[in-house]
C-alpha cells in the first residue's frame, strides 16, 4: 500500500480481505482458510486478528503468508499447509502422507470409549492408523488399555509416532503391515478402523481435500467394500469371545456392511449415525 512516497505494508485487516477475494472461487471457506493460513504465519490465535487488525506483519511472515495463499487458492489442503490439524481436542501433525482427520471420526472415538473398561486393562488394535488419531486418542482416553496402531505405509506410522511422542503417550505400539496380515497378537477386546471405502470410480476423488490425499487411504475395490470385508473376515480370529469390532464407512454402505458382518457371524450388528445424521460405523460382536 502506498504512503505517501513510500510502500506501507499491509495490515491484518487489508492481508485477509485480498486473501479472501483471492480465494472465492477456489474455496467454500475462504474467509476461514485466510485466518486459518495468516495465523499459522504470525504463530498467533485467531483472536489476535480480530484484537489488532490494523496491525504489520513483517515482511518475511507477509511473503509466507502470500505462498501458502497460493498454494490453498491451486487447492492444497490447509491442514497440509499448516501441518497440523486437531482432532478430539488435540492437535496432531499431518502430511501429505496421512489423511486429514475429519469430525466424522470422532463417532468412532465415541462409540469405542462406550465400549472400553475404564477400571481395568484391555487390549486394543487401530487398522490404518495413519497419523494415529484413533490410536492415541483411545489411549490417552483410557490409560489402562494397551492400544496397537496398524498401518501398510512406513511414512504414515512416522508421523502416527511423532504425535505419540509429542503428546507423550506411552500405552500404544505401532506396527506396519496390511490389515492383519503381518500381526501375531491376537486376544483384542475392540478393533476399530477408518479403511479405505471409496469406489475407484466414485466423482468426490475429483474434488477439494480429497484430491491431494493418499488414494491408498480412500479407495478400496469391490465398490469400496474390498478393505471392510477383509478387515471383518480377518478380526473374527484375532478378536476375544464377545470382542467388538467397529468399522467407519460412506453414508450409503450401511446396509451392505450390516451384511458383510451378519454373513460372517458376527452378532448385534448395528448402525451408528454421526452429527449429520449420516450412518457413519457398523458395529458386530464376535461371539464363536
Amino acid at each position: 500500500m502506498l504512503d505517501g512516497d513510500r510502500v506501507r505494508p499491509e495490515t491484518i485487516a487489508e492481508l485477509l480481505a485480498s486473501a479472501v477475494a483471492a480465494l472465492a472461487d477456489s474455496s467454500e471457506t475462504a474467509q476461514l482458510d485466510a485466518e486459518v493460513l495468516l495465523c499459522h504465519c504470525l504463530d498467533k490465535p485467531r483472536a489476535f486478528l480480530r484484537a489488532w487488525p490494523e496491525r504489520s506483519p513483517d515482511a518475511e511472515q507477509a511473503s509466507e503468508f502470500r505462498r501458502l495463499l497460493e498454494q490453498r487458492r491451486q487447492g492444497v489442503p490447509v491442514a497440509y499447509l499448516t501441518g497440523h490439524r486437531e482432532f478430539w481436542s488435540r492437535e496432531f501433525l499431518v502430511g501429505p502422507e496421512v489423511l486429514i482427520p475429519r469430525p466424522d471420526t470422532e463417532l468412532l472415538v465415541e462409540l469405542s470409549l462406550d465400549l472400553l473398561p475404564t477400571d481395568r486393562a484391555c487390549r486394543v488394535i487401530d487398522l490404518g492408523t495413519g497419523s494415529g488419531i484413533l490410536t492415541i486418542t483411545l489411549a490417552v482416553e483410557r490409560p489402562l488399555a494397551h492400544v496397537v496402531g496398524v498401518d501398510v505405509s512406513y511414512a504414515a506410522l512416522e508421523t502416527a509416532q511423532r504425535n505419540a511422542g509429542r503428546l507423550q503417550v506411552a500405552n500404544v505400539s505401532f506396527a506396519v503391515s496390511n490389515w492383519f496380515a503381518d500381526i501375531a497378537e491376537s486376544d483384542f477386546d475392540l478393533v476399530v478402523s477408518n479403511p479405505p471405502y471409496i469406489a475407484a470410480d466414485d466423482p468426490h476423488l475429483r474434488q477439494g481435500d480429497v484430491r491431494f490425499e493418499p488414494a491408498n487411504a480412500l479407495v478400496s475395490a469391490e465398490n469400496g467394500l474390498k478393505d471392510i470385508r477383509l478387515i471383518a473376515e480377518q478380526a473374527r480370529s484375532r478378536l476375544k469371545p464377545h470382542g467388538q469390532l467397529l468399522l467407519e464407512h460412506g453414508y450409503n454402505q450401511a446396509a451392505e456392511v450390516r451384511a458383510i458382518l451378519a454373513a460372517l457371524g458376527y452378532r448385534h450388528v448395528a448402525t451408528h449415525h454421526d452429527l449429520a445424521n449420516n450412518p457413519r460405523v457398523t458395529r458386530g460382536v464376535w461371539n464363536p
